[in-house]
């Protein structure tokens, strides 16, 4: 499907998978769409389950500060401005329920936490930290380890539970009936690593709460991603576009199958409007 619709006032992309390359790069052919969008006076926003102080690299590859849907969608970062604009964060009695709901269900398991403080890299420290027994689904961790009792003893934009003989969507089976309305689950790879939030807190919530600070409507919106952390995202959207490369889940949301992120698979949407 290769129609064209009218041009979108508001586009929004996950990182992982969707903006960049396997190595964490951004195609000069996807950046000068992206610049010809912004030139346009569309807005561009990131939308992603990286906390705000790992877009910095994002932006550099960018040349751009865009507004950032930082947690999947439980913060609202300004990267112009290294501020954070909002938060919805778990509070600790919920993330004490969770932790032993999750140590029941998944035996094994390791906990961490994320919180945010004012700005991306705030003295609010430490702002990632895990239990003894987490172990990490990615490299260079920045985290602190913690003893249990301390990965839950204040708020948090996110919980993180890692089993890593398990696969991500066993996981979230197992737990989603446990958990019921209380939080919302999600996971952005498979990998044995399923992060809880603030109940209808998604990257679609927090793509709403940019689209109303900017005015547009929600079918002036164009959004990109590859995984079951993007499906809210895809489907609130005008139009939502997976990637090549995306999970089934994610391709079933979308109203489009674009190429891979190692194809330029963004910058083959956006160049209908922008070139």
């Amino acid at each position: 499907m290769t129609h064209l619709h009218p041009k979108p006032l508001l586009v929004a992309s996950d990182v992982d998978g969707t903006l960049i390359d396997d190595s964490e790069k951004i195609s000069a052919r996807t950046k000068a769409a992206v610049g010809a969008l912004v030139a346009d006076g569309a807005t561009f926003v990131l939308a992603t389950g990286r906390p705000p102080r790992w877009i910095d690299p994002v932006v550099s590859e960018l040349g751009y500060a865009p507004l950032a849907i930082c947690g999947n969608g439980a913060v609202i970062y300004d990267s112009a401005t290294d501020r954070v604009l909002s938060s919805h964060t778990l509070d600790v009695e919920t993330l004490s329920w969770l932790a032993e709901i999750a140590e029941h269900a998944l035996p094994g398991c390791g906990l961490a936490t994320e919180r945010v403080g004012a700005s991306a890299h705030d003295a609010v420290t430490p702002q990632f930290v895990s239990s003894p027994t987490y172990e990490h689904a990615w490299l260079n961790p920045d985290d602190t380890v913690v003893s249990h009792a301390e990965v839950i003893d204040s708020p948090a934009i996110k919980m993180l539970i890692r089993l890593s003989s398990a696969r991500s969507s066993d996981m979230r089976a197992a737990l989603a009936p446990l958990i019921g309305d209380r939080a919302e689950i999600t996971y952005s790879t498979e990998s044995g690593l399923i992060e809880l939030a603030v109940p209808q807190v998604t990257k679609a919530s927090g793509l709403a709460e940019v689209a109303r600070r900017i005015g547009a409507e929600h079918s002036s919106i164009v959004a990109f991603g590859d995984m079951p952390n993007d499906v809210p995202m895809l489907a609130m959207a005008g139009h939502g576009v997976a990637m090549g490369n995306a999970h089934p889940e994610a391709r079933a949301a979308a109203d489009e199958v674009t190429g891979s992120n190692i194809d330029h698979g963004v910058a083959m949407v956006l160049e209908r409007w922008w070139r």
